[in-house]
């Protein structure tokens, strides 16, 4: 992925569905794999590139891994898309 761009990293709708669910709370793979259509290690693809592009971020608890949205990938989706918003006025 070039420059670890979040704008890429959103484009995927697993991607996106995973930042939903981690919108309403923290979770592990496992939790979040429960509610997707593919596999676990699939699952743990599409977080690693939401880690690298900012987008989520991610902390051990003992031997379990919780992911959360979060950091400064965010920022950068939101600056591009601020120029925008008043073409709609």
């Amino acid at each position: 992925m070039a420059d670890n761009d979040p704008f890429l990293a959103v484009a995927d709708p697993n991607r996106r569905r995973l930042l939903e669910d981690l919108r309403r709370g923290p979770k592990t793979v496992g939790q979040l794999a429960a509610g997707l259509t593919v596999s676990r290690p699939a699952v743990s693809q599409h977080l690693r590139v939401l880690l690298d592009a900012g987008l989520a971020t991610v902390k051990a608890e003992g031997t379990k891994r919780i992911y959360a949205a979060g950091g400064p990938g965010f920022l950068k989706l939101n600056v591009w898309v601020d120029q925008f918003w008043e073409l709609g006025d």
